[in-house]
């Protein structure tokens, strides 16, 4: 549930984007005797048998039901027809072709056929240039770092998947969020009568500084019998470059403050398990209407913070902050 309002003052630190490059790779042509053409020739030949023989190899491997590519265990009815362990279940042992009882017959042939082959991996055409065994390929593909992210929208389940460009397009044009540039931020939170609602999302904000994109999460929950607020950002990113990244968050009021400082999460982490693992600024309701002043009966929590890049000190090895100018 989205609620009310947020108020933003713009930060004046901008960053420029970075370019992105796309390189050509030009084969020159070369001249070759006459003699050597028969025996390029017949490596063309060779290497198109091959394309087709693997092909041939993947239609073979391909299950019937769900299309993907099979690994051992692989199964089979018995007229032959072959299908994964993991679409076994779902047919409730009876042949998805010929709808004969399955039972639990092996094709021991196919599988010796998928551990001898080796596949580069379905993120090719994302990047990915690795090369695996046939029964080893899902297992790096689960870990990819060039998988597509999920949608890190917390305000609704979004099924979108895609690259952190396509994203953060999806995120200003279909989900209307906040996007602003600077390292630095200062929002104010609006809720009337706080004290009905127990679990409310706020609007998603996105910054973008130092080339890369950061989201701002602001959520009211239950922690055990405790209502609480809880403010945490998340890295567009993998967590290997998360970690080049630090950030803090201080929300405060009538002379008195809280301050957040930590590295921000992978949106690789949904954004329910970096709240449920209280990895940020948490503020108990009492508190955080404390802060919001008056009669306390009106959320008005202002939250400000920044995000600075650290930079390795190469002769002694410390971290030095990198802020934006």
């Amino acid at each position: 549930m989205e609620l009310d309002s947020i108020e933003c003052v713009p930060s004046l630190d901008l960053t420029d984007e970075d370019g992105i490059h796309r390189h050509l790779h030009h084969f020159p042509s070369v001249s070759k005797p006459h003699t050597t053409t028969t025996t390029t020739t017949n490596t063309n030949t060779n290497t198109v048998a091959s394309a087709f023989h693997t092909t041939s190899v993947h239609e073979l491997l391909e299950c019937p039901v769900c299309t993907n590519s099979m690994h051992p265990p692989i199964h089979q009815c018995h007229n032959g027809h072959t299908l994964c362990s993991t679409c076994k279940t779902r047919v409730h042992n009876r042949c998805p072709t010929c709808r004969q009882e399955l039972g639990d017959i092996r094709c021991l042939a196919l599988e010796k056929v998928a551990e001898s082959l080796e596949l580069p991996c379905k993120y090719m055409s994302l990047g990915c240039p690795e090369i695996f065994p046939y029964y080893s390929k899902l297992k790096h593909e689960n870990l990819c770092n060039f998988r597509p992210y999920n949608c890190p929208y917390a305000g609704s389940e979004c099924a979108i998947v895609g690259d952190i460009p396509f994203l953060v397009t999806h995120l200003r044009d279909d989900h209307k969020v906040d996007m602003h540039s600077g390292c630095t931020f200062n929002h104010r939170y609006v809720k009337s009568n706080p004290r009905e609602v127990e679990n409310a999302t706020w609007m998603l904000t996105v910054f973008h500084c130092f080339g890369q994109y950061f989201c701002l999460h602001f959520e009211a929950f239950q922690l055990g019998m405790a209502p609480v607020y809880m403010a945490f950002l998340r890295f567009m990113g993998d967590e290997t470059e998360a970690r080049n990244y630090s950030y803090s968050l201080e929300v405060g009021g009538n002379g008195r403050k809280l301050i957040w400082e930590g590295m921000p999460r992978s949106v690789r982490d949904s954004h329910r398990k970096v709240r449920d693992s209280h990895d940020g600024l948490i503020i108990q309701r009492n508190m955080a209407l404390f802060f919001s002043g008056g009669d306390r009966k009106e959320l008005k929590l202002r939250v400000t913070g920044r995000i600075w890049k650290e930079q390795q000190n190469l002769e002694g090895g410390a971290c030095i902050p990198n802020l934006c100018s």
